[in-house]
């Protein structure tokens, strides 16, 4: 019976445990189920977000699913780094992404790999961005690919052969300005500057008001002082407004010479009536206005237009007969395509043409304008570039196709976004926008000057240098060129082929070129340059090796008659026996000294000894220890080199051969070539690295045009965010409504 109880009471006590165990786990699932539910809905509303362009928002809601909710699935970190990225903010998109790649690698998409690529380059990081392109185009036989392997590409993005003048434009707000047209004295411009209605519509993508179009009074400015002598400078800014002005996006105009019609973007619409694709996306539209009696009018879409995709950014040809423009209609190559159409007249147009995959790419390509000099202008990321976008230019052949794209390089191009180029008929001055740093909002408008200064008259200065010994080239020759001052104004090293090169040396100067390498002696030579510009000025150089075989071959060391002092010029030789044995600590040498064959050979041999152990106690008085020689022992006349012994009559050059010394290696020759190896590398490594180093050059060179020269333009490179405030109030009185 006890037994019997005992087991029915535990029996009982086991009901009950099961019985609170169930009640937990029922809990806990609830629990678990309100969090998926909750989890599930949170990201809904983040991917409507998302799918509604709405990327401030669905950033902070992807962050919290992240951040506080613990959900880094691969959706998740996708689009919290997508979000980032669509508003140019490269910092946390570059974070995000680098999570993705760690936390998912081989599944992570091309097209994300892309952009994290794209967004390193945006944040300066060129060496990591690179190698991602490089294993995205490792398979194909790209132009890209090419140019990712060029030794120093970046340095090519330059504009070292015109002075440009960059200006940030007054107009500016911390809002969005971008674009720029000139017509007639105005140029016309898109702005998002708010206005003082508390009831206006902000576009979700980033929160900042929708776009209008403006014009402004262009002036050209002298600044006294300044070698950078002219700016173009903007005011009396004047909103376009109705019909053109609606409560939508315009923006991107475009006008005929004539100035009597009117193309540019918008919102697609119908009346003030947004309308929607399929997809419920609100998409761009190109439309038309003709200017009549001092009043827009007529405005009308163009009959390419469809409800399902978008075109945008127009611009025509100089002989106005052609209509580029931007769409991401069906068949194209990339996220937006360039087109062109025929304009027929009477409101007809041809149909559509994409401009092919010379000029698209998988990327986005946007913002065309065709100069009066028939080159296309137009931004893209997917050729490769500085930042995210960059402006290229590609010459319009004769029969409609073009060369290929080049990037327009510094200072037009940066880090980050830069798009939307005009530059005027004269091609001197102009227009691109930004979002580069140290700006005064979110887009910039830029003005340039392209100045025409006296051509800079420079030559170049070239050579081999050669070993001389065996008049075989020479690598990893430190050569530099050196003015009158005494001041290294440019260094460089020998190729593979011993060739080395300065570029842009000053006319009418004198210079020293200098070729150093370890176990080398120094050579130098003089060079002058004229006044003419472009000259090529050889200076080859010979090194003589300081080691050969298991010696140290240095010149003759001369003392005076029956002397054995050492000498201001044997002093000289002796230093490279120092410099060897400095940067060879292992070495361990025996010193040999030989007379000829005159005088007596007991004496000889006495005063050849005398003159290697002198030799010895210079070498040792520079620092070597002495266990580092292992003896110095003079050998008189006893191993003449050739047969000038006593009672022969001999020349004195035949005399000379046979006074000399030897320095034998007889420890540590095993160690000179992995040294020599080890030196060669770390040479290499420290001119390509600086040669590479195009951060620096972008940080100097942005420092000194992107802040104007008028001190109204700074107020919004300073720190203080209440600066930028005071200016967005004095801009809102000098823009119209």
């Amino acid at each position: 019976m006890k037994s019997l109880r005992i087991l029915d009471i535990g029996h009982r006590d086991s009901f009950k445990k099961r019985e609170m165990k169930l009640k937990k786990i029922l809990t806990l699932t609830i629990l678990l189920m309100l969090t998926a539910v909750g989890f599930s809905q949170s990201r809904k509303v983040a991917d409507r977000y998302f799918e509604e362009f709405s990327y401030v928002q669905s950033a902070k809601l992807y962050k919290d699913l992240v951040l506080i909710k613990g959900d880094s699935s691969q959706h998740v970190l996708t689009r919290l780094a997508e979000s980032y990225y669509n508003n140019s903010n490269t910092e946390e998109a570059e974070i995000w992404y680098q999570k993705l790649i760690s936390n998912f690698n081989e599944k992570v998409e091309e097209k994300h790999l892309f952009k994290y690529a794209q967004a390193l380059r945006s944040n300066g990081k060129y060496k990591k961005s690179d190698s991602i392109f490089l294993r995205l185009t490792q398979a194909q036989k790209s132009s890209l690919n090419k140019e990712l392997k060029k030794e120093n590409y970046l340095l090519d993005y330059t504009n070292k052969e015109k002075r440009i003048g960059v200006r940030n434009l007054a107009i500016n707000t911390p809002y969005s300005e971008f674009g720029g047209f000139l017509l007639n004295g105005k140029a016309y411009f898109s702005s998002s500057v708010a206005n003082d209605s508390k009831k206006q519509k902000l576009y979700k993508w980033n929160n900042q008001p929708f776009l209008n179009i403006y014009k402004a009074e262009e002036s050209i400015q002298t600044l006294e002082g300044s070698k950078q002598d002219t700016i173009l400078v903007l005011g009396n800014v004047q909103k376009l407004g109705e019909p053109i002005a609606s409560e939508l996006h315009e923006s991107t105009p475009v006008f005929t010479k004539d100035g009597k019609t009117i193309y540019f973007t918008r919102n697609n619409s119908e009346g003030k009536k947004v309308k929607r694709s399929k997809k419920n996306i609100s998409n761009l539209k190109i439309y038309k206005a003709s200017y009549i009696n001092g009043y827009w009018v007529n405005v009308k879409e163009l009959p390419f237009n469809k409800d399902e995709y978008s075109t945008g950014h127009p611009a025509l040809s100089p002989d106005e007969k052609t209509l580029y423009f931007v769409s991401n209609m069906p068949g194209g190559y990339g996220q937006s395509d360039i087109y062109k159409v025929e304009i027929k007249g009477n409101d007809e147009y041809g149909e559509p043409v994409n401009l092919g995959s010379d000029i698209n790419t998988s990327e986005k390509e946007v913002f065309p304008y065709v100069g009066n000099d028939n080159v296309l202008y137009f931004s893209s990321n997917g050729h490769l570039g500085l930042g995210l976008l960059d402006i290229f230019q590609a010459k319009i052949k004769e029969d409609g196709t073009f060369l290929s794209p080049e990037n327009l390089g510094y200072p037009f191009n940066s880090k980050k976004d830069d798009f939307s180029f005009f530059i005027s008929e004269n091609g001197k001055r102009g227009f691109f926008s930004s979002n580069r740093e140290k700006g005064k909002g979110d887009d910039d408008i830029y003005s340039f000057f392209i100045y025409t200064d006296p051509p800079v008259c420079t030559q170049i200065v070239k050579g081999v240098i050669e070993n001389n010994k065996t008049n075989t080239p020479v690598d990893a020759v430190v050569v530099k060129l050196i003015n009158k001052e005494k001041e290294v104004i440019a260094e460089t090293i020998s190729d593979s082929s011993g060739n080395y090169t300065f570029k842009d040396v000053p006319c009418n100067n004198t210079y020293t070129v200098t070729a150093t390498k370890l176990d080398h002696r120094s050579n130098r030579s003089i060079v002058r340059t004229n006044n003419k510009r472009n000259k090529e000025i050889i200076a080859n150089l010979k090194l003589t090796p300081l080691i050969i075989g298991n010696q140290i071959v240095i010149k003759p060391i001369y003392f005076d008659y029956d002397k054995y002092d050492i000498r201001e010029d044997a002093e000289y030789e002796l230093e490279n026996i120092v410099t060897v044995m400095t940067n060879h600590p292992e070495l361990v040498i025996k010193i040999e000294s030989h007379t000829d064959s005159r005088g007596r050979r007991d004496y000889n041999r006495f005063l050849s000894d005398k003159r290697a152990k002198s030799t010895r106690d210079y070498i040792l008085s520079r620092g070597i220890a002495s266990n580092r020689i292992e003896s110095a022992i003079g050998y008189g006349e006893d191993n003449p080199l050739n047969d000038c012994v006593d009672g022969k009559k001999c020349t004195e050059e035949e005399y000379q051969l046979n006074r000399r010394s030897y320095f034998y290696i007889v420890e540590g020759s095993e160690s000179i070539e992995i040294r020599q190896e080890q030196e060669k590398k770390r040479i290499n490594r420290r001119f390509t690295t600086r040669k590479s180093n195009f951060l620096e050059f972008l940080s100097k060179n942005l420092k000194k045009t992107d802040r104007s020269l008028r001190p109204e333009d700074n107020k919004c490179f300073k720190e203080k965010d209440s600066d930028c405030q005071k200016l967005n109030k004095n801009v809102k009185l000098n823009y119209k409504k």
